[in-house]
């Protein structure tokens, strides 16, 4: 019988490493997942994920299993994001004197070129809050009721970003045409 996630979440806070070894095996393919959906660059997804399994051990003794393992473990990474993304912007406002916001948005603009295709560069346009729903919506274990749960909001209001999502991306691809 394969040991429930919230049981296993209860042992590694308590310290056990196989506990915690499993769950990282188990749920390392969807954070990263998220991760990659919510950054749209592999290796800022890499990153956020090291970020967050060595944060893990200590905000595991914070779970008290109201929810489900995954629908916590997810709330993790999309804070673990805004966090990034607001630790990168007071970098990028405390180079500006040096210059070094120009050269890292040349770099980053001739990346993402490179790499993004066209889903994603629309995602990136997206407001965070539509960002973040698609980010989990689009994981096939994430219902709109579990995304809401997550992101703080109701099932509906996550219904509704959704549709409002497929009518921004019809109208960028029009725009596009």
């Amino acid at each position: 019988m394969k040991t429930s996630d919230n049981a296993l979440a209860r042992a590694a806070a308590g310290g056990d490493r196989d506990a915690f070894s499993c769950l990282i095996a188990r749920h390392y393919d969807r954070v990263f997942g998220l991760a990659f959906r919510l950054s749209g660059r592999r290796e800022e997804a890499e990153d956020l994920c090291q970020d967050v399994f060595a944060a893990l051990p200590v905000k595991l003794r914070a779970f008290r299993a109201d929810a489900r393992f995954s629908t916590w473990m997810y709330r993790v990474v999309v804070n673990a994001s805004h966090d990034r993304r607001r630790r990168a912007m007071v970098h990028a406002r405390a180079a500006v004197s040096w210059g070094e916001v120009e050269l890292a948005r040349r770099a980053e603009a001739e990346e993402a070129a490179m790499a993004m295709d066209w889903l994603q560069r629309a995602m990136s346009e997206l407001p965070e809050d539509l960002r973040d729903t698609m980010a989990l919506v689009l994981d096939d274990d994430v219902t709109h009721a579990a995304a809401g749960e997550v992101l703080g909001v109701s099932e509906g209001t996550i219904s509704w970003r959704v549709s409002e999502v497929k009518k921004r991306l019809r109208a960028m691809k029009e725009a596009e045409a």
